[in-house]
Parts: C-alpha cells; sequence; structure tokens
C-alpha cells in the first residue's frame, strides 16, 4: 500500500493505490474497438453527455494559468469526482481518452504555457480533437499541472484506425504511435518497458502491471492471427475479465468506435449496459444528460438518462468521497469546487 498525493485540477486528495488500471485498442477488419477496466476503492460514477458550443475555462491548478476554449465536439464521458472531470471517455469524431497510473510520470516544469488538471486535460481533447495527431499537437497550447498533480498516462485512439500512448517522462511528452507503437495496449509501467518484458518474455510475478500488459497482448495477437467467431465486443469483455483485479475492478467499458456506441458494466451491475452516440443532442442549446452508473438496468439505456443537475453532480462527488474515506480525504469546501464548476459553463 502506497501512500501518494492526488490532485484532481488541483485538489489535492491522500489516497493509497491498490491496484493499475488496463487499456488496449483492437483494429480487426475494419472494426474499432477500445477495452478499459477501471480499478480503484469505489464503484461511484455517472455517465455524462457533454455538449459542443460551450465556453469552458479550466479550473486554476497551483503552477499556471488558465486556457479557455470552446468546445468543438460533443462527447459522452465517465465521471467519478465531477462533471467536467472525467476518467475517461469518447467524442462524436469517435476520439478516445482513457488514464492510468504511472509512477515514473514527471510532467513539464512550470513555464509560459497554462496548466491543466489530469482529468481535465482528458476533457480538453475530448472537446477540442478529432485524431490522435491533433492531441499531441495540443503540447505546444497546454501542459498538464506539475505540482500536486497524478501522475498518469493515456492511451488514446481514433476513427481512423489509429492509437498511441502519451506519457509524461522526465518532463516530457513521450508520445508512441504507429511504427513506434508495437502493441496498443497499456498497464502502469512505462510502455517501452512493458513492450521489452513482453517482447523478451521477461515476466516478474510480483509485477502485475506487466502482467496485465502480457495478457492483453497475447489476447489481441491471437485475435489478430486467426479467424474469431465471437464478435469483438465480446472478445474485448473476455480480455477485461482476464485482467480483473477483483473487487477492485470496479468498472469494465468498451467502446465501439466504428459504430460510435459504448458498452459497460460495473461490479455491483454485471449486466452490460449500451448507449448510442446517435440517441443524444450534442448542440449547446439542448440539456446535457446524466445516468447513474450504480442501478439496475440491462441492454440499451439510451433512454434512462436524466437531464444532468448540480444535484447528481454533488450525489455522485458525495458518495465516491464517502466510500474512499479511509484512502480519500476530501474536504466539504473542495467538495463543492467539483460539483458546482460545471454549473459555471454555458453557450458560447
Amino acid at each position: 500500500m502506497k501512500k501518494i498525493l492526488l490532485s484532481l485540477a488541483a485538489l489535492l486528495f491522500k489516497i493509497s493505490i491498490c491496484y493499475g488500471c488496463t487499456t488496449f485498442f483492437i483494429n480487426k477488419d475494419g472494426q474499432l474497438i477500445f477495452g478499459r477496466n477501471y480499478d480503484w476503492v469505489t464503484d461511484a460514477g455517472m455517465v455524462c453527455t457533454n455538449l459542443k458550443g460551450l465556453s469552458k475555462t479550466s479550473m486554476k491548478t497551483q503552477d499556471g494559468e488558465t486556457i479557455s476554449w470552446v468546445s468543438q465536439y460533443g462527447s459522452i464521458t465517465f465521471n467519478q469526482y465531477g462533471k467536467e472531470f472525467p476518467t475517461g471517455g469518447m467524442n462524436e469524431k469517435g476520439l478516445v481518452a482513457e488514464l492510468m497510473w504511472l509512477d515514473e510520470t514527471v510532467y513539464p516544469p512550470s513555464d509560459n504555457r497554462p496548466a491543466i488538471g489530469v482529468l481535465q486535460w482528458i476533457q480538453y481533447q475530448l472537446d477540442n480533437c478529432a485524431t490522435i495527431d491533433e492531441v499531441i499537437a495540443t503540447d505546444k497550447k497546454l501542459r498538464i499541472a506539475s505540482i500536486g498533480t497524478a501522475p498518469l498516462h493515456y492511451l488514446i485512439a481514433d476513427a481512423n484506425g489509429n492509437a498511441a500512448t502519451i506519457e509524461f517522462l522526465n518532463g516530457k511528452m513521450i508520445a508512441h504511435k504507429e511504427n513506434q507503437l508495437s502493441f496498443a495496449v497499456l498497464t502502469n509501467s512505462v510502455y517501452e518497458e512493458s513492450v521489452k518484458s513482453y517482447t523478451e518474455r521477461i515476466y516478474n510475478s510480483s509485477n502485475n502491471s506487466l502482467q496485465r500488459f502480457g495478457i492483453a497482448c497475447e489476447k489481441i495477437q491471437h485475435l489478430n492471427g486467426n479467424t474469431i467467431a465471437k464478435p469483438l465486443i465480446d472478445y474485448a469483455f473476455d480480455i477485461l475479465a482476464e485482467v480483473a483485479q477483483g473487487d477492485h475492478t470496479k468498472w469494465s467499458i468498451v467502446y465501439d468506435i466504428t459504430n460510435k456506441s459504448i458498452q459497460f458494466r460495473t461490479n455491483r451491475f454485471k449486466e452490460i449496459k449500451t448507449l448510442s452516440f446517435l440517441a443524444f443532442d450534442f448542440t449547446c442549446t439542448s440539456p446535457s444528460k446524466a445516468w447513474d452508473m450504480n442501478q439496475q438496468a440491462n441492454g440499451n439505456i439510451n433512454t434512462l438518462f436524466e437531464n444532468f443537475n448540480t444535484s447528481i453532480n454533488q450525489r455522485i462527488i458525495e458518495t465516491a468521497a464517502k466510500e474512499s474515506n479511509r484512502e480519500v480525504q476530501i474536504t466539504e469546501k473542495r467538495r463543492e469546487a467539483l460539483w458546482q464548476y460545471a454549473s459555471s459553463i454555458k453557450c458560447f
């Protein structure tokens, strides 16, 4: 059990990370699938729609100025510590971004670029980018705050069939894509170390991250080299089951980039839920929608979403804070700042 300091948009919480997450990208016969296990101590969360045409200013961090933008694309995200601070999601162009823990992360030192928090960085990319190259290019415009920020890395993919890892090592963004991306898989080790471990068969029984990386790579390699009768979405859920971390795996999510749909299940409610981008209006004059992930449902949940409101935002944050209280201490003032933030955003 490691004690570390985590900042969600410059809000400091003390936590202990027990297990890490797993992500992967599959490009098989023109179908694009992105899988993700979210491993953590609380399963509180909501699925949110995020509208285009909204004027936003990032939450102030500890070592830089804010950045303002107008969202170009609508998106659907999974949020645990408030709307606009997702752990991952997909936008209407098919860009997917998901985070994982990485101890070796060192963000760029303070400079003249505005700084943004690790969760809001994801929302910024989904709001503004359609491809992995556009995401990588934002490094010239903004940086992740270097003070009071959780050490993370990201796997991203787009509707063109491209994927990339985004890491911050020795103060610089390191992106692996195309020929540098041997395997579109990411766990909780530096990507190059993970690839070396898998290709050279250097297995460490005590390194859970490298084990999960190897399992996911093996499954995808098998898929790419064989004809599999099972639907790719089902195959992706099989991979997620093999790398699951018991009760610590709170959410399993599969993004169907090709068909612009998402399927997911939670540890408490294991029935698979499905939602489609076609069912939602992302114009900024329409109400944003939200759905509590931990409730009974099965199959298509498009019509079960409610209009997003401060009440559900506050409830999810308060529940997450309560359920992780032994690991995460979030003051009342900080919780209030998180759940009130979304109400400050208006149409441009």
